[in-house]
């Protein structure tokens, strides 16, 4: 298949152009080199890039080549040419000065200057565009209040759902805390329980020499249980003496 037609313009992508312009400066000063070799001309090529690079090939010498042609009468003829033509006044241009300066008069009028020439027709007609024109700036600030409303309701929204994922980190943190002092309470409460008992069997001696003496609490009461009999019995003979 045949390659495509290429639109002659400018290339806008800076990386194209500069691609562009390397394949292309190459094939140029190739065809040059060519050209002075199969047909025995005198010829000389001066390119400059769009950043200011000089790219050159010559022939003989680009001295000699600039000499010779600045010595031939009919490139002084061709230099006449071109500035004829970049003088001459084109339509296409002229077309586009006047329809400017048209807008730029419609723009002033717009904002109330250069009145003088226009008739009641006219001030009419540019009434209407005007209230029309206030119509759709005010419609178009109503839209951009609404579409900020609708944010800031959307920003609340967010703020809300994140104040209580925030409050149920704080619930769980106390419940956490409350957990953690429960359990200390009752390890505190065990301690203290065990102070007490020992407290309490080092008050009771006698439970004390009784474990020790290995002998239970029902035998000692009784040995003890005698000696009051014995007493009881004092009491009765000093009675009868008396």
């Amino acid at each position: 298949m045949g390659r495509g037609k290429i639109e002659i313009k400018k290339i806008e992508n800076v990386n194209s152009r500069q691609v562009t312009f390397s394949k292309r400066r190459a094939g140029l000063l190739k065809k040059a080199k060519e050209l002075a070799i199969l047909c025995d001309a005198e010829v000389g090529v001066i390119v400059f890039s769009s950043t200011g690079k000089l790219y050159e090939f010559a022939s003989t010498r680009m001295e000699q080549i600039l000499a010779r042609y600045n010595t031939n009468p009919e490139s002084s003829k061709l230099i006449t040419m071109e500035n004829k033509t970049e003088n001459e006044p084109q339509p296409q241009a002229d077309a586009l000065k006047s329809e400017i300066a048209k807008l730029q008069l419609v723009q002033r009028q717009m904002t109330g200057k250069e009145l003088g020439g226009l008739n009641f027709q006219e001030l009419q007609h540019l009434e209407h565009q005007l209230h029309e024109g206030i119509l759709a700036v005010k419609d178009r600030k109503e839209q951009v209040l609404l579409e900020q409303l609708e944010k800031s309701k959307l920003q609340e929204q967010k703020v809300v759902l994140e104040n209580e994922a925030l409050r149920e980190q704080v619930e769980e943190y106390r419940l956490r805390l409350y957990r953690e002092n429960g359990q200390l309470g009752r390890k505190n409460s065990g301690v203290c329980s065990s102070t007490v008992c020992d407290c309490r069997s080092e008050k009771d001696g006698n439970s004390d020499t009784s474990l020790r003496l290995g002998l239970s609490v029902d035998i000692c009461h009784k040995r003890k249980k005698p000696k009051t009999e014995s007493t009881s019995n004092d009491s009765e003979t000093l009675m009868v003496l008396e």
